[in-house]
């Protein structure tokens, strides 16, 4: 911290599986580097049933260390075994920052990074694991750890104010002020420069010409709310019966979802694809997507589809309001409303916005990349001056 050499970070997240959390790392990872940073990435492995999102690293020509004990379940031992390990890498690699991601991986490297005496420790929240997921005694357990090792941290960073203020004020993981909120930020420009309904995605799984298409993008368990998905597909095609559904993704509850399409008698009305590296054609030939969850942080589905000029319908949770404009960007309903998704789901198809261009363009702005990285890049080097200054009184 000489302010000659690079500023050191080091980046941890719990695993590169499909979504926000690996796409915002690895961007962060490659935009951050020299001459003015060094960043390293660390992760563990993915677990089954996930997609693996290690092929954005690769691209970036980024060679993450892998920790094998650094996954996504709490467990004593391995969880001992990853804090040594990190304590030992950051006393070997002496970073400036450590930034936590997910919340496994930020317990035990902020831990591990106030045993190193790393001078900054930053987190960030993608989303909350608070409500929906488990269990009341594991959630207490897990607000207790959030509680704790927000302790250790320099600072706190969400990616919407309902986030940020659900954190402060509802689950007061620490005071307001110790929080920013600093949006996504992605690679958009495939998703803004491809045309809509180009066809691709509608020949590769034979779906009927002039069949509306309606989507849903993300892992297949409970907290995505696959049911909610199918039951609104049931009662869209009493309305409209040519419309089909796409369900993108895979995860643990595929068969239970499977068998629910059949209970449904909605055999040949949805295809499953698995999990896709390129979502472009299918956000393309779609005319709405749909998140049908429990509980989100900022869906990059959401922002992503925005950025096609794409339609969204979704539950009212977590930050997707404040991503949504409370309305303005996408339709909102409330969460366990099967009809209330249905009407909004026929909406979007028959109606769909006449500001999808002014809307493409905000998001552009908003969640661009680069900006992320700037806003990132000023706050570490913010935080860093302040221990400096206190370091010298």
């Amino acid at each position: 911290m000489n302010g000659t050499r690079p500023i050191r970070v080091m980046r941890i997240i719990a695993r590169l599986n499909v979504g926000g959390p690996a796409i915002h790392v690895v961007l962060l990872t490659d935009q951050l580097g020299p001459p003015d940073f060094e960043s390293t990435l660390v992760c563990g492995h993915i677990g089954p049933h996930e997609g693996d999102m290690a092929y954005l690293a690769d691209q970036r020509g980024i060679e993450p260390i892998y920790i094998n004990e650094l996954g996504r379940a709490l467990s004593p031992l391995r969880d001992s075994v990853t804090l040594f390990k990190l304590w030992r890498l950051m006393r070997k690699i002496r970073p400036d920052v450590v930034h936590t991601h997910t919340a496994k991986a930020g317990f035990v490297g902020r831990l591990a990074a106030w045993l190193a005496g790393v001078p900054v420790r930053v987190h960030t929240f993608h989303g909350h694991v608070f409500h929906g997921y488990f269990s009341p005694r594991k959630t207490r357990l897990f607000l207790w750890l959030e509680r704790l090792t927000a302790r250790v941290s320099d600072r706190l960073i969400t990616i919407s104010p309902a986030l940020k203020d659900e954190l402060a004020n509802t689950y007061r993981i620490a005071p307001e002020d110790k929080f920013e909120v600093v949006p996504l930020g992605l690679d958009l420009a495939p998703y803004a420069n491809t045309p809509r309904h180009l066809g691709t995605f509608r020949e590769t799984y034979a779906v009927p010409a002039g069949a509306p298409i309606v989507g849903i993008v993300g892992r297949i368990v409970p907290i995505k709310n696959h049911a909610l998905f199918l039951d609104m597909a049931s009662r869209v095609r009493q309305v409209m019966p040519g419309a089909h559904f796409a369900i993108i993704g895979d995860g643990e509850c595929r068969a239970e979802v499977e068998e629910m399409v059949n209970v449904l008698n909605l055999r040949g009305a949805v295809t499953f694809t698995g999990w896709l590296q390129d979502l472009t054609p299918a956000f393309s030939d779609m005319s709405a997507l749909v998140i049908a969850s429990h509980n989100e942080g900022t869906p990059t589905s959401i922002i992503q589809a925005l950025a096609a000029g794409m339609p969204v319908v979704s539950t009212a949770v977590g930050g997707v309001p404040d991503l949504l404009q409370q309305g303005e960007f996408g339709r909102l309903v409330p969460p366990g409303d099967p009809q209330a998704l249905a009407s909004a789901v026929l909406e979007a198809i028959k109606t769909p916005s006449p500001n999808a261009e002014s809307i493409k363009r905000t998001i552009l702005d908003q969640y661009d990349s680069a900006r992320l990285s700037d806003n990132l890049a000023g706050l570490y080097r913010q935080l860093l001056q302040a221990k400096r200054g206190k370091s010298r009184s």
